[in-house]
């Protein structure tokens, strides 16, 4: 429960509204709150609840709206039950009775370390699931660890989670992004987190005849019990799969960069362009721009663009870098071989191919 002096009326989130036996007293849909950011809040309807605070119970007609907290103690509660907030002593009181308060930004947001529980070796250029402890007890389940300062320096990074708490073991997914292993040696920072205190789900609405439904209608050889799990499966994660030629993910965790040394710029001049193409060339470019693919830039190197025609007779857009990747200083990164390959598979009954949609799109450059 929130107790927030800059807000005129006391709120009850929408969902907690819905599970009380009270008689909901339904509003205009013409009514709504301002938030502080400057937004509109429908506000649902209104309540007559009994509030329990401390050792007392006060009768007061609140607010239903969708917020995020499960209940906004606002100023008209405060003043109508004759509420003093003591800042000083980080209390709240009322008829004589004293009611501690919590400060957000003191105890909920300060971050507290994650260690490493056993001695792990991150691989050059790679990453890894490894096991972690906090360092302090907290009263709270659930946290959201993030990357500590000191750690970012060091070419490592850390998938920001929502975790347990409660378990044995803190799940920390960790990038070494440096040319050599990392080691991280037991009781080490690899994190931070910063503790939840709720969670407010949204399902997720999902419709079978506009997701997968190629995928989902298409298992043969499958009994019905297989083709139950994997209807499951392909539902519960659904948002991994492009639905559309525009839908393209991108991944945040690094970003690509083209070693050239000190070779100066390279710059290239456009290529005449044939008039019939112009037009679809002007549509791709502003279709890229649209959906977060690429952007306006100016510096000092420049390669032609080409145009080739896909086998259903649409227009792939591609860059020359012919110039550029003669400059370039390659990474090796051998491939393993096929015969260990094929070995690793050996015993496996069930196999999986995934094809990334527009991969080299999906890395930042």
């Amino acid at each position: 429960m929130l107790v927030d002096t800059g807000a005129n009326v006391t709120l009850l989130r929408t969902d907690l509204a819905q599970k009380l036996m009270e008689q909901l007293i339904y509003t205009a849909p013409n009514i709504s709150l301002k938030t502080t950011t400057g937004e509109k809040t429908e506000i649902r309807g209104k309540l007559d609840a009994s509030i329990e605070y401390g050792s007392r119970k006060f009768h007061h007609r609140i607010h239903v709206a969708d917020i995020t907290d499960p209940c906004i103690l606002g100023l008209d509660f405060l003043q109508k039950f004759n509420f003093t907030v003591d800042l000083e002593k980080n209390e709240i009181r009322t008829g004589g009775e004293e009611i501690s308060l919590f400060s957000a930004s003191v105890q909920h947001s300060k971050s507290c370390a994650i260690l490493v529980k056993n001695r792990t070796i991150i691989l050059a250029r790679s990453e890894c699931l490894i096991q972690g402890v906090p360092e302090v007890s907290s009263q709270f389940r659930y946290a959201v660890i993030d990357l500590p300062s000191q750690v970012s320096q060091k070419c490592v990074q850390v998938a920001a989670t929502l975790v347990d708490l409660e378990r044995e073991a803190i799940p920390v997914r960790v990038l070494n992004l440096n040319n050599k292993p990392k080691i991280l040696d037991k009781g080490a920072v690899i994190a931070t987190y910063e503790t939840v205190v709720d969670i407010v789900a949204h399902p997720q609405e999902f419709s079978g005849a506009q997701h997968l439904p190629s995928t989902l209608e298409n298992l043969e050889g499958l009994n019905e019990e297989q083709r139950i799990a994997i209807r499951k499966l392909l539902k519960e994660f659904q948002n991994l799969f492009s639905t559309w030629d525009a839908d393209v993910s991108h991944c945040n965790m690094t970003q690509h960069r083209i070693n050239t040394g000190d070779h100066p710029p390279i710059k290239q001049y456009p290529r005449r362009l044939p008039l019939a193409k112009k037009d679809e060339t002007e549509r791709l470019v502003k279709e890229m721009v649209d959906n977060g693919i690429i952007e306006e830039s100016s510096g000092p190197w420049a390669s032609p663009i080409v145009l080739v025609t896909k086998k259903d007779g649409s227009t792939r857009f591609c860059g020359d870098y012919t110039k550029l990747n003669e400059i370039t200083k390659k990474d090796s990164y051998p491939l393993p071989r096929t015969e260990d390959t094929l070995d690793a598979l050996s015993g496996s009954q069930w196999f999986m191919t995934l094809d990334l949609k527009s991969g080299y799109w999906q890395v930042e450059i």
